[in-house]
């Protein structure tokens, strides 16, 4: 019996490890800087999957990040094209800078991979715009990184919203301050501080508020005005073509109006934080990125907790994307997500940067 009981266990580890190998998805990481580290940390979590390869073109980025991914004694590259020349390769990871990810996106899908792009997908509609083309040509799982849509609390919070919990959407004040500038001597202060390659402040980071933004009113923008500049610093980093600060009024479908301010100078100290999105009813006011809390607009009504905060899964948005590919289960959010949020960025900076009202058809994509 106890041989017998060892050969079953035997055969059944034999069997387990088998079934891990073929369900496993070779894994690709381009660019692994600061947003593709964080990565890399979430796809070494995942069950199903097996980092084959890295790349990027500074070398300590690489060889960190060869040393996190050990485990898997994945090979590591300069040129990214040779990332998608491997056979083995099924899903690839894109954290370079912004003006890359299009371009980038669009080799591997041609390649037949199955991609996850960080936002945002592209600086310019062009890109946005032949991305687009290419992923809804494609039958491989494409998602974009706008990671607030995997998160628990606020799927809960627009389900309620779009149930009617506040009444009709009427109008939506947001902003994204941040305590300081990125490091202007920091390994990304060679693209970032360039708008043509991060799409400035309000593309390459504001675009997740945004979408949050267009998530919760249920649309995308109609057109957009505002006005923006570079009020603290001032040619610093020199060369610097990104605004520092920026004030922004967009109007979506049935006059549903959305105020966004940002900033790289909102002090720590400072009450209120500095990120948030207040949502107002009909009946209500919403507190979305916050407590999660309507305060009704009747006199003595008392507040209600729509979507309590929670400790949310880090790498959920990451997890759904394996889960899309190894079982056939919808993408987290697809192709449309991701356009409609650079997007909305994009229209926002371009009428800053063009002082004057930009409709969203000037931006020429087709959605």
């Amino acid at each position: 019996m106890k041989v017998n009981r060892r050969f079953f266990l035997f055969g059944t580890a034999l069997a387990a490890r088998a079934f891990q190998a073929e369900s496993s998805v070779g894994t690709a990481m381009i660019g692994v800087g600061n947003r593709g580290s964080f990565l890399l940390q979430g796809v070494l979590q995942q069950p199903n999957a097996k980092v084959l390869a890295l790349c990027d073109i500074k070398p300590d980025r690489l060889d960190k990040a060869a040393t996190t991914a050990a485990r898997d004694k994945p090979a590591t590259y300069a040129d990214w094209r040779r990332v998608l020349d491997r056979k083995d390769v099924d899903a690839v990871f894109i954290a370079t800078p912004p003006y890359l990810h299009s371009e980038m996106a669009i080799a591997a899908i041609r390649a037949g991979k199955h991609v996850y792009c960080e936002k945002p997908i592209g600086v310019t509609p062009a890109q946005v715009r032949a991305l687009v083309e290419a992923a809804r040509g494609s039958s491989k799982v494409f998602v974009p990184g706008q990671q607030l849509r995997s998160q628990k609390q606020f799927q809960e919070a627009v389900r309620k919203v779009q149930e009617g919990a506040i009444g009709e959407v009427l109008m939506v004040k947001a902003q994204r301050h941040a305590t300081a500038d990125l490091p202007h001597d920091g390994t990304s202060g060679d693209w970032y501080f360039d708008v043509n390659k991060s799409g400035g402040y309000l593309v390459e980071q504001s675009v997740h508020n945004l979408d949050l933004c267009n998530w919760v009113i249920g649309a995308r923008p109609v057109r957009a005005c505002g006005f923006g500049g570079t009020q603290l610093y001032k040619n610093d980093p020199p060369g610097r073509t990104i605004y520092d600060c920026g004030s922004l009024t967009y109007e979506y479908p049935k006059g549903v109006m959305m105020s966004f301010t940002q900033n790289v100078f909102h002090p720590g100290s400072m009450p209120n934080g500095n990120q948030y999105i207040y949502v107002y009813g009909s009946k209500a006011g919403l507190d979305l990125m916050g407590s999660g809390t309507a305060y009704p607009l009747e006199r003595g009504g008392q507040p209600v907790v729509l979507a309590a905060k929670r400790q949310e899964d880090q790498y959920a948005h990451l997890a759904a994307f394996y889960d899309s590919i190894t079982k056939g289960t919808p993408p987290p959010v697809g192709i449309t997500v991701g356009a409609e949020a650079a997007l909305t960025a994009i229209l926002g900076n371009q009428a800053m940067m063009q002082q004057k009202m930009v409709n969203w058809s000037d931006l020429g994509v087709e959605l």
